[in-house]
This record gives C-alpha cells, structure tokens and sequence, in this order.
C-alpha cells in the first residue's frame, strides 16, 4: 500500500496590512473629501471588519457624527481608563444616543492586571508610561481583537508629533484609518456650529485636549492644543498611537 500523504494546513501569519499597502491606499485617496473617502472604503472595503474607536474628547463629536450619517451600526468602541472625568462619561452618553450608534462597547482595564500593577490607582503619578499601558493600551488591543481596520479621531495640527499623518497607518498588523488628519480647528469649529453638535463641557474651561483626569490640564492661549497632557513629563502620546517600525517617525 502507497503511503498515504498528510496534508498539512499552512497558517498565514503575515500582518494583513503593512507600511507599504498602508502608503497605497493614502495615495489612492489623497485629495479626496473626508466624508466622500469614508462612504468610497465602506461601500467597498479593503478590509473585514472595521471599529470606529472614539475617546468622547474635545473635537470627537465631528468624525461620530461623519460615521453616523454613513452607518450607525458600526462598533464605537470607548475605552474608560476608570480614571476619566465624569463629564467625559455623561458626554459619551450623551452623544452616542444623540447620534443613534447602536453598537456602543465600553472596554475597561483588566483588574487582575491592576491589582498586579497599580493597586493604589497612583501610577500616573510616579509611571505615566506604564500607568497608559495599563489602562489604555491593554484595553484597547483587547478591544480590536477580531478587527482589521479602526477608525482614530487623529488631526495633525493637534501637536508638533501628528504634522505628518498620513490618512492610512499600519499599525499591529491592522490598518488604522484618520479620517480627519488635514482638518484644522477652524474646519472643526464649523462643522460644530453646521451641526448644531454639543460641545464637551470641559472645552469651555480651558481643556482643549482631554484624557484622563489626574493627566489633563487647562490649555494657555497660545500653547499647543495637547500641552495640557501629562504637563511636566517628556510625553505627548499615551502608546496607542506609535509608528510602525519602517513608517516614518513623526
């Protein structure tokens, strides 16, 4: 008897999307208008599944409502660090019920990995690094498990490290979309007032950039939007958002 051949499965492992395929597809839409771009990827997407990840921060009410009036069902995914201001919390509420997403996900930090890492709640304070791994980052690639694709609120003038997003990013494998990078605040301030859209109530009081609220602080005017994070530490991101390892270094 002929020995029988085994056929072995061969799992591909490599990333979906890649720095390279990412470029592509920025130049593919380069020039083409947000809400035109987002309708064009969705009618024929090259991806399986996409999130819509929000923080419910200061301009985040402009790409909710973009998506809204394309598919109200797409997964809006929030992360509550446990350490957000509560207006934060009532705005996210507010908003998402006001524009009728109907897929609302609310991922939290894991309180094993907190009782192991920053029992006290006081790690921000000593380990800001550490402290956003923990209640950001963690949470958040959990959030993503399943998804190839995810929509960030990123706009380039926001700080000197976001002036050269591209629309399209390679990011763990996934393909991170910023659909509002050219917009400046006078294109988002209008769309506001277009919209009718409710403002954060802490923008009013000097908070141009909110995050977490023991590492948020009031804005100076002229200072850089996001100057009120972690004020007083070599920080601007929180460790979401970080460059793939060929993509330029912004």
């Amino acid at each position: 008897m002929a020995n029988a051949v085994r056929q072995i499965d061969v799992i591909d492992t490599a990333p979906k999307f890649t720095p390279e395929s990412a470029r592509a597809l920025d130049e593919k839409w380069t020039g083409v208008e947000t809400t035109e771009m987002l309708r064009g990827l969705l009618a024929n997407p090259p991806f399986e599944d996409l999130a819509l990840v929000s923080s419910f921060g200061a301009e985040s009410a402009v790409l909710l409502h973009i998506v809204s009036q394309i598919d109200k069902s797409l997964p809006l995914i929030f992360v509550n660090t446990q350490k957000m201001f509560g207006e934060t919390l009532a705005y996210r509420d507010e908003l998402a019920e006001r524009l009728g997403f109907v897929d609302l996900r609310v991922y939290r930090p894991d309180p094993y990995l907190l009782a192991q890492k920053d029992a006290t709640g006081l790690r921000w304070n000593y380990d800001p690094d550490g402290c956003c791994d923990i209640r950001k980052v963690d949470p958040l690639r959990r959030a993503l498990n399943g998804f190839d694709a995810w929509l960030s609120g990123r706009k380039g003038f926001q700080s000197g490290t976001r002036t050269a997003l591209p629309r399209f990013e390679a990011d763990e494998g996934r393909l991170k979309i910023n659909p509002l990078v050219d917009w400046d605040k006078a294109q988002l301030d209008a769309y506001f007032d277009e919209h009718k859209l409710p403002h954060h109530p802490l923008e009013a009081q000097g908070y141009l950039s909110i995050g977490c609220a023991p590492c948020t602080s009031k804005v100076a005017d002229g200072e850089d939007p996001r100057a009120g994070r972690w004020r007083g530490w070599d920080k601007v991101e929180c460790g979401i958002h970080t460059p793939e390892a060929d993509d330029p270094v912004f």
